[in-house]
């Protein structure tokens, strides 16, 4: 009796370690993925400048251009957590890459701010579907006590995808050309769906009972049934956190080139260091939510990225002219903030049952980034009525905005996933 405890044992062991060493697979594939998702959406905000004198457009309409994709992406995320709830999270992931992989290539090829417009819109679909089936994968897969930290894992490909558009979009984009940088992310993506091949599906939705196409129309439950008070929550705090990061990041490496006239490099090395930033940030902030919850971790690094922007938002000229090191050191922490946009993973997985996940955590996230398409906008106007200064107020009040807002959602930290 005690060798056949000693097998069972040895046996759920092996199993266990298999299955470990599989999600780890699995969340490395889909952190490349990630990295090259973030970096499709960000780059155009490095190259608008160019783009612009070469398509002959208004700022206006360089404005829209930033925030066409972004606005695409709250339909992507509809659309394929739908779809990804009703075939399967590796196949529709599959999916999202081909068709963001096609609307980058497309942007190589355009000819008319209209035919930019359409690819950067298709590019939106492809990554909007991305992120919310990603983040259903990973947390159903990974064990309850470290799901934060796995999330966060994944979402730290965003400051590496930004990275590298700083890298493209100032450093190599005047050597190729505009052109020759979105062909060439084109077949990065493509890469990346490659190493999809190694990728395992989610156990839970394996385990998950299956629609039928009489039962199809119902997986959008949650928009009628009990989940809508949290997702009309959630969708709140999402437009928040994501509002504090994107009015940020759309229009400030622009307005430092052409109103510092700053020397491309070190607008490169400004923006690598807040990327650095956000990197720990969001390793910091898994550890933290794991340990902590994911109320307190949301509130503390928000409350941080409030306590860097608002020294900028109320004397940036002079950091900038007398006090490079506090500007510097700033930037850093404005970053490090930043990096609890990788607690949305686990937050949102934890409140939605496996049959709705990736649907709901898809319209909320990508709902609120479809939101961001007024940020360029926003910030067009407020640099235009109070200069950088009353333009980095407006993030400012949305991080503290944050921290206050997460407390009306349910900490699920530890617990089991909804069936």
């Amino acid at each position: 009796m005690r060798e056949t405890n000693s097998e069972e044992t040895a046996a759920s062991t092996a199993i266990a370690r298999a299955a470990e060493s599989g999600f780890k697979v699995t969340a490395l594939l889909c952190w490349l993925g990630w990295i090259f998702d973030f970096y499709d959406l960000i780059l155009i905000a490095f190259l608008i400048p160019t783009i612009e004198h070469s398509l002959q457009m208004s700022p206006e309409q360089s404005a829209w251009l930033l925030g066409i994709g972004l606005g695409a992406s709250g339909v992507g995320g509809l659309l394929f957590g739908w779809l990804a709830d009703l075939y399967g999270r590796k196949s529709i992931l599959t999916l999202t890459v081909i068709l963001f992989s096609l609307g980058m290539l497309a942007s190589g090829f355009v000819e008319t701010p209209l035919q930019f417009f359409v690819a950067r819109f298709i590019t939106g679909l492809g990554l909007g579907g991305e992120w919310a089936v990603g983040h259903a994968l990973i947390a159903e897969s990974v064990p309850a006590v470290k799901r934060a930290r796995w999330s966060a894992f994944l979402q730290s490909g965003e400051p590496v995808g930004v990275a590298l558009a700083a890298v493209m979009g100032f450093l190599v984009a005047p050597t190729i050309g505009w052109r020759s940088v979105f062909i060439v992310s084109a077949f990065s993506g493509l890469l990346a769906l490659f190493f999809r091949r190694f990728m395992q599906e989610s156990p839970l939705w394996l385990k998950s009972p299956k629609l039928n196409s009489a039962q199809r129309v119902q997986a959008l439950r949650p928009f009628l049934g009990q989940y809508w008070p949290l997702m009309v929550l959630a969708l709140v705090l999402a437009i928040f956190k994501l509002g504090t990061y994107w009015t940020c990041y759309t229009w400030l490496p622009r307005f430092i080139l052409q109103s510092f006239g700053v020397a491309m490099l070190k607008s490169t090395l400004w923006i690598l260091l807040g990327q650095v930033g956000q990197f720990l940030g969001m390793a910091t902030f898994g550890l933290i939510a794991d340990r902590a919850g994911r109320r307190w971790a949301f509130t503390l690094f928000s409350l941080i990225t409030a306590g860097a922007l608002l020294p900028l938002a109320l004397g940036w000229n002079a950091l900038f002219h007398h006090y490079q090191a506090l500007f510097w050191t700033l930037i850093f922490v404005l970053g490090f903030g930043s990096g609890c946009t990788a607690g949305f993973g686990a937050l949102l997985a934890e409140i939605f049952p496996t049959a709705q996940r990736t649907v709901a955590m898809g319209t909320v996230y990508n709902t609120a980034r479809g939101v961001q398409m007024f940020a360029p906008v926003v910030m067009f106007w407020a640099v235009g009525r109070g200069g950088i200064e009353g333009a980095l107020m407006v993030p400012t009040v949305l991080a503290l905005l944050t921290a206050a807002w997460v407390w009306s959602l349910p900490e699920r930290r530890g617990e089991p996933l909804v069936e």
